[in-house]
């Protein structure tokens, strides 16, 4: 089943969306105006795992409605497909031939974007040219971070294929990164305090105003950190992984448990970002630790 929606929104060409956020949050404002875009009321703690900070944000006890919210998010129903085609209201801008920008529905971080296929793809497929590019597009533009969660185990809410993007005040890969990244552009390499099988490659921009992150650039470090992680890089299906990716560097996650306990894992959790439900789960997380949970559900370092 394909379809190509009707999209008002204007049409980005690769590397050239400097206007995208300005857009993006034109739409935010009209969507909480007619209700299309719900937010999810959050409250947020802290917890220091090993020399690295988490923040944790669960459903405000202000605003229990929001659970039914969530419940919505993290119910999964076979043949309900939000992006084929997405809300109208919902729609930022079309991105090249193959994606359009979506902002998430219940968002619990402000700016929360959808990088969603035009057309059915599923989120195991392998990326595509077209994949890398529209991420590159983002990134390059606004930075932040963009991640990608590759399948049910790795944290995918929807099984239509789409990336993501959040802004840097909402998670960023600083605190994560080796040492060693700074040794030498395009060579993987891991940080040896993250108790899981992991990948980061350096991404370089050129000094140069004109310089740019490309998609081909991407592209290539992914197959790197596949290589050096033993991931078949075209597989179809992948096997389940994280991919986060900033201006200084991709990060590249191998899966094995979608959920520890009852606490669901997405790429943002390796940025140190995790959502929980309710105080109880944070209590648990607590006293396991964030690094223990994040190892619980990721491959054993080689």
């Amino acid at each position: 089943m394909t379809s190509t929606p009707a999209c008002p929104a204007p049409a980005f060409a690769h590397h050239a969306a400097p206007d995208l956020l300005e857009r993006a949050d034109d739409i935010i404002r009209r969507a909480l105006e007619n209700g299309a875009l719900q937010p999810i009321r959050t409250e947020q703690c802290w917890l220091d795992d090993g020399g690295f900070r988490f923040s944790v944000r669960w459903v405000s006890s202000l605003a229990l409605k929001d659970r039914a919210r969530v419940d919505t998010v993290i119910r999964r129903q076979p043949g309900f497909n939000p992006f084929l085609p997405p809300e109208p209201e919902l729609t930022v801008a079309a991105l090249g031939d193959a994606h359009l920008v979506v902002l998430n529905k219940f968002p619990v971080i402000d700016r929360h974007l959808l990088i969603v296929t035009r057309d059915f793809e599923d989120q195991r497929s392998p990326l595509s040219k077209a994949d890398f590019d529209a991420l590159a597009t983002i990134v390059d533009a606004h930075g932040g971070l963009g991640f990608y969660n590759g399948g049910r185990i790795a944290g995918a809410s929807q099984a239509h294929k789409h990336l993501q993007w959040v802004p840097e005040s909402a998670a960023t890969l600083d605190a994560f990164l080796p040492p060693a990244l700074q040794a030498g552009a395009g060579e993987p390499c891991t940080n040896p305090a993250l108790p899981w099988a992991h990948a980061f490659v350096r991404l370089d921009r050129a000094p140069d105003a004109a310089a740019r992150l490309t998609g081909a650039a991407l592209e290539a470090a992914f197959r790197t950190a596949c290589a050096a992680l033993g991931l078949p890089c075209a597989a179809d299906p992948m096997p389940p992984y994280n991919l986060l990716v900033t201006h200084a560097a991709l990060l590249l996650v191998p899966r094995t448990e979608e959920k520890w306990q009852d606490v669901s894992v997405n790429s943002l959790a390796y940025a140190g970002s995790l959502f929980v439900r309710d105080r109880a789960q944070i209590e648990r997380l607590r006293a396991c630790g964030p690094l223990s949970v994040l190892a619980a559900v990721g491959r054993a370092p080689a």
